[in-house]
């Protein structure tokens, strides 16, 4: 018999130090297709133990090994939440500096040199390497404070650092991609108010023997499709994601325009929050390997290019992202809920090997497994969840008790939540906390429609699915209905306070970087997003203050966390600091850690530690548990301390 202890009290071997360990992720696989040895795989790597860097790594005969040395950091900044930062070939790795947003080359003996001026106002993203003129392409961010708001363009870089437009005019631009022989050009392109996941184009510049690039043209212009992925086949046919029919199925080029290739009820495609995503891929000799995210989990497998038939393989993960061929192989980053995300190399028969891992949680810790789950709204739709159990290898709980609950809100909105192992939730779950990971109305996975559906309505459907989620589990007497907790950044942050001032749901929150006062928000925010809210809410006044949690804080009235980064250009300080205001006048319990170095998101190592265990201290105090172990320092106001 396991020793008893109250939900919420157990002590666990899962520490703030995992949590923050669990920041190494991998993204941007890139093949150097000019190595003398053959195709050569590199990533892209954050180091949290050392504030959040970006490092490349490749595969030598020592195993993985980092091209970057400390000061240097591959980050791209454009539209703020960057990606693509880097490109390869024949050894030559080029890439954009975190520090000044120039690109840099690294020579194969790893000299490092500035290739574009380091003090001018240009960022860029989405590099790739013209092999046949020896240039790279990309998207570039013009910074120019005469503007009205930053001006994207694609365009080529050159040996002696000269930058020339390809294209430009529209609000937004992605995915610059080659044709093999480098004869054409491609991209995606949007528009205010859409974001790329609304509507967005598929354009193309021819490129003559001279390595002249013409003119832009329209390939594809729908008014109601999404466009995702622009990839040629080793033939030169061109490929794109749209969810023409509801789902971001896989679509080729043909005579008369783009036909469906795949006709799957779930999608090839993911909302293009940062460049360089990658969901299906080439080998050498055709075979066409993709990644199908459907109902609630992905799926690795070979689509037939005759029929469009999707084999997914029978595996051991259900996580996968990040596709790519390196020849006749394939290599992904995979996870599954026990094991957690991992680069894979595999043949084309399933079979493989582990590349790099990230770093996993203590070998005797036992791993809520998430229960997949959906239930009726409050008017009449669907939501879906992921729900985690509390389980803990040495405790257990009084019969007649039933946990607290963590209501866990992703970003976004246009986001999912998904079945990877997260260090985050297990921390919450091996110390006798329920949690429900809630892909909400809004969240992508399943089709347009329901991606679509929050527009109009963000802080009431969202806020109807976490009540309808929490009461859900309650009629089925799986968690304590009077002690519900939610937590959520950004996007999600701005659900955990409207859930707050709108409701009566919660016993407490943590808003991470989360939105208050929407009003604000409109005038402030970055380029990206300035146009968001037209879609999710719309531009009326009336309506902006209805749904500002800030202007309604005299309905709030149970305790509040805030955690904020001071250098977030998405979600300014003065949000989360605004709130806190505002309850704290009220005598409303409220605690605010600032970290002055985070941006949006928080990278480095000590602070990810901080604000977990500030959150498990805040929990731990407003709903009173007794015997909890460890607890750090943490100023609530207007709390009663006993």
């Amino acid at each position: 018999m396991k020793p008893i202890r109250p939900y919420g009290s157990w002590p666990s071997s899962i520490s703030a130090a995992h949590v923050a360990a669990a920041g190494r992720k991998f993204a941007d696989l890139r093949v150097d297709r000019g190595a003398h040895e053959g195709p050569r795989l590199y990533w892209l790597e954050s180091r949290p133990e050392e504030a959040g860097r970006n490092t490349i790594m490749t595969l030598s005969e020592h195993g993985a090994t980092s091209c970057l040395d400390a000061p240097a950091s591959a980050r791209s900044a454009v539209y703020e939440y960057g990606g693509g930062a880097f490109a390869v070939h024949a050894g030559f790795i080029w890439f954009v500096n975190a520090s000044d947003q120039a690109v840099w080359m690294r020579d194969p003996e790893g000299h490092l040199s500035a290739i574009t001026d380091p003090d001018a106002d240009i960022r860029f993203a989405d590099l790739q390497y013209d092999a046949r003129f020896g240039r790279l392409i990309a998207i570039a961010e013009d910074l120019d404070e005469s503007l009205d708001e930053p001006a994207a363009r694609v365009v080529s870089i050159h040996r002696d650092g000269s930058v020339h437009t390809l294209a430009s005019g529209q609000d937004f631009y992605a995915s610059p991609r080659l044709s093999p022989g480098s004869d054409r050009l491609v991209w995606l392109a949007w528009n205010h108010p859409n974001m790329p996941w609304d509507v967005s184009e598929l354009w193309q510049a021819l490129i003559d023997d001279e390595g002249h690039i013409g003119s832009p043209t329209p390939l594809w212009q729908p008014d109601d499709v999404s466009l995702f992925g622009p990839v040629f086949d080793p033939d030169g046919r061109l490929h794109v994601v749209a969810d023409v029919d509801n789902w971001w199925n896989i679509h080729r080029e043909n005579e008369a325009g783009f036909e469906a290739l795949t006709a799957e009820q779930g999608e090839f495609g993911v909302p293009q929050w940062v460049f360089g995503q990658s969901t299906y891929d080439f080998t050498d000799d055709g075979r066409l390997f993709a990644l199908l995210a459907q109902d609630g989990a992905w799926y690795l497998g070979e689509v037939d290019r005759d029929s469009g038939t999707f084999n997914a393989w029978r595996h051991d993960c259900d996580f996968f992202e990040q596709i790519t061929a390196i020849g006749d192989r394939i290599a992904v980053v995979a996870a599954n809920p026990a094991r957690a995300k991992h680069i894979r190399r595999l043949d084309i028969e399933g079979a493989g090997e582990v590349l790099r891992s990230a770093d996993s949680l203590p070998a005797d810790a036992a791993l809520s497994r998430p229960e997949s789950m959906s239930w009726p709204t409050g008017d009449d739709e669907i939501a879906h969840g992921l729900f985690y159990p509390p389980v803990s290898e040495r405790w257990t709980a009084p019969p007649d008790e039933r946990p607290p609950l963590i209501l866990k809100c992703h970003g976004g909105p246009t986001g999912a939540t998904d079945t990877a192992l997260d260090a985050r939730i297990q921390y919450w779950t091996s110390r006798g906390y329920a949690v429900l990971d809630v892909n909400y109305r809004g969240s992508t996975g399943y089709g347009r429609d329901y991606r679509m559906a929050l527009d109009g309505v963000w802080g009431v459907a969202d806020v109807e699915d976490c009540r309808t989620g929490a009461a859900y589990l309650g009629e089925a007497d799986r968690i304590d209905p009077d002690r519900v907790l939610i937590s959520g950044s950004s996007a999600g942050g701005y659900t955990v306070l409207s859930v707050l001032a709108f409701t009566d749901l919660a016993a407490a929150g943590a808003s991470y970087y989360g939105i208050g006062d929407l009003k604000r928000l409109l005038a402030s925010t970055h380029k990206f997003e300035s146009r968001y809210l037209e879609r999710l809410i719309g531009r009326d006044d009336d309506t902006l203050i209805a749904r500002s949690p800030l202007y309604h804080a005299d309905q709030l009235s149970c305790p509040v966390l805030f955690l904020q980064g001071g250098q977030d250009k998405v979600v300014p300080p003065d949000q989360a600091e605004s709130m806190v205001e505002a309850l704290s006048e009220r005598g409303v319990p409220v605690a605010y850690v600032l970290f002055e170095s985070e941006r949006h998101g928080f990278r480095n190592a000590d602070n990810v530690m901080t604000a977990i265990e500030a959150e498990r201290t805040f929990y731990s105090r407003v709903l009173r548990i007794s015997d909890v172990e460890d607890l750090e320092p943490l100023t609530i106001e207007n709390f009663d301390n006993a």
